[in-house]
């Protein structure tokens, strides 16, 4: 029974993370800021999420599946923005071990992105001139960088001393 529960308990955080994305895209979408030279979705500052807890991953992963397809992306997009989106959080998740975790837990994410979405854009839109490798890598990182790094990191700060009453997994590892 108390594996339920916590199955459970996980099931539900890991649908939160993901409402809250899909919800937050929503948002820096209406306010014109996920789209553009640098996108900035304040949703992947959620994406320093695993550091607290394993349930981020899914709920990263399937809140960027459905704020892509809700954004009509191309399906590479749909797919690749997915997997990067999940190898962060992953390798986030990884981090939480170290001292200097909390630090870092933002890193996963502006490197993913910057290395996998720019290929993404390159070759399955076509936006005006500037349509280098290296110049979508400059612009997907700086929105990185505001919106996982600043964004994220602000987050994560906010929320340690309150971890043990916010995240299910967290509060119930020795169950």
């Amino acid at each position: 029974m108390l594996k339920r529960k916590k199955r459970t308990g996980s099931i539900c955080e890991a649908a939160i993370i993901a409402a809250l994305y899909v919800a937050l895209t929503w948002l820096s979408t209406v306010l014109g800021l996920s789209s553009g030279a640098i996108q900035c979705r304040f949703s992947e500052a959620l994406c320093v999420l695993p550091y607290f807890t394993a349930s981020a991953i899914p709920g990263l992963g399937i809140g960027c599946l459905i704020s892509n397809i809700m954004a009509g992306g191309n399906p590479f997009d749909i797919a690749f923005g997915t997997l990067a989106t999940v190898l962060g959080a992953i390798v986030t998740y990884a981090l939480r071990k170290f001292s200097a975790g909390k630090w870092l837990a933002a890193i996963p994410a502006i490197v993913s992105n910057t290395l996998m979405i720019p290929f993404v854009l390159r070759f399955t839109y076509t936006w005006g001139v500037e349509n280098s490798i290296y110049y979508y890598m400059l612009t997907v990182g700086i929105g990185e960088v505001i919106s996982a790094g600043i964004f994220g990191t602000v987050l994560i700060l906010a929320l340690e001393p309150h971890k043990k009453r916010i995240f299910y997994s967290e509060n119930n590892k020795r169950s």
